[in-house]
C-alpha cells in the first residue's frame, strides 16, 4: 500500500514544508489526521485539505494504482487552529479500479462537523485505444517573467492573501494578474508558471497531491478577469467545489504551465476551468472549479 508522504531526507527546503503538510498520522484503520502549518489566515487553503484528502485515499489504494480523478465539495471553511480527520471509505475495489470517499471533519463548539468531502478514483492503466490531448499554447518559458515578488512588491495591498504561499510555490506570470483592464473575448484566459520549490520525492501519489494543493491557487481568479482587477478590491471569493482529472503523470517540483479561464458566471457563481501541461508540452490535468464571488457591499 502506498503512505502518507514523508519529508525525511529534504529537511529545510519549501518542498520540505509541503511535505510536511501532506505528511498525515494514521491515527486508526482508514482514518488519517492533517495539521495546518501556521498561518495569518482565518480560515485554511482549500488546495491544502484537497491535497490531504487525495494522500489520504492514496494511501489505501496499491501502488499499481495512479489517481486518474478527483471530485470534492468544501462544506464549512476549515480551521487553521484545529485538526483535521480524514476518514477514507472504501467504496470500490475493482480488476482496475479502486475508488475511496473521504470525509474531512473538524471540531466546531465541542461537535464533530464535516467541512470537506472527496471522491477519488484509481486506475492500473491499460493500453490506449485513442489518444489525443490538447497542444500547449505558445507561449514565452517561466525565465525572465515576473514572480510573485515582484508581483507582491507593484500590488502590497491587493495581493496579501498571495504571501502565504510565496516560498513554498514558484510562481511566473505571463500577464498581471491585478491588471484593471477587462479581458473579453476571444482573449479571456489567464496563463502562468508554476513550481514546488525544491524537491520532491519520486512518488506519483505525492506529484498528484502537490498539483491538487498548486490547482487551487488561481483558478478561481479566472472569474474575475472579465471584470479586471482581480483579488483585493471590493470582491470576495470562496471555493465551492473543486475537481481534477489527472491525463499523464507530473512532476510538480518541475516548472508547468497553468491555464485558467471563466466560460460562465451567473446568480454569484463563476464556473472555471483549468488546463496543465508540463514544460515539454505534456497535457497532464485538467481542472474544473464552481466558486462563490460576492462584494464587500452586499
Amino acid at each position: 500500500m502506498s503512505g502518507p508522504a514523508s519529508s525525511r531526507g529534504f529537511p529545510g527546503s519549501p518542498a520540505a514544508e509541503l511535505l510536511n503538510v501532506l505528511e498525515l498520522e494514521e491515527r486508526a484503520p482508514d482514518l488519517f489526521v492533517g495539521t495546518t502549518p501556521t498561518t495569518p489566515q482565518q480560515r485554511i487553503f482549500g488546495g491544502q485539505v484537497a491535497a490531504q484528502a487525495l494522500t489520504a485515499a492514496s494511501a489505501t489504494v496499491t501502488l499499481e494504482r495512479a489517481v486518474h480523478s478527483l471530485h470534492s465539495y468544501f462544506l464549512r471553511p476549515g480551521d487553521p487552529h484545529e485538526e483535521i480527520r480524514y476518514q477514507v471509505e472504501r467504496i470500490r475495489e475493482g480488476r482496475s479500479f479502486s475508488t475511496r470517499r473521504v470525509l474531512a471533519h473538524q471540531t466546531r463548539l465541542g461537535e464533530d462537523v464535516a467541512i470537506f468531502a472527496l471522491t477519488a478514483d484509481f486506475h492500473a492503466g491499460e493500453r490506449a485505444v485513442v489518444e489525443h490531448s490538447l497542444p500547449m499554447p505558445d507561449v514565452p518559458g517561466p525565465e525572465g517573467l515576473p514572480g510573485l515578488g515582484e508581483v507582491v512588491a507593484a500590488h502590497p495591498g491587493a495581493s496579501n492573501g498571495m504571501r502565504v504561499m510565496r516560498r513554498v510555490v514558484e510562481q511566473r506570470y505571463l500577464s498581471d494578474p491585478f491588471d484593471p483592464e477587462p479581458r473579453v473575448p476571444p482573449d479571456t484566459s489567464s496563463r502562468g508558471w508554476f513550481r514546488v520549490a525544491g524537491r520532491l520525492p519520486d512518488d506519483d501519489a505525492v506529484h498528484a497531491a502537490a498539483l491538487t494543493f498548486v490547482s487551487d491557487l488561481t483558478l478561481l481568479s479566472a472569474g474575475l478577469a472579465r471584470m479586471g482587477g482581480g483579488w483585493g478590491g471590493g470582491t470576495v471569493g470562496a471555493s465551492l467545489d473543486h475537481t481534477v482529472w489527472f491525463h499523464r503523470p507530473v512532476r510538480a517540483d518541475e516548472w508547468f504551465l497553468y491555464e485558467t479561464d471563466s466560460p460562465a458566471a451567473a446568480s454569484g457563481r463563476a464556473l472555471c476551468f483549468g488546463q496543465v501541461w508540463a514544460a515539454d508540452g505534456t497535457h497532464v490535468a485538467t481542472t474544473a472549479q464552481e466558486g462563490l464571488l460576492r462584494s464587500l457591499g452586499d
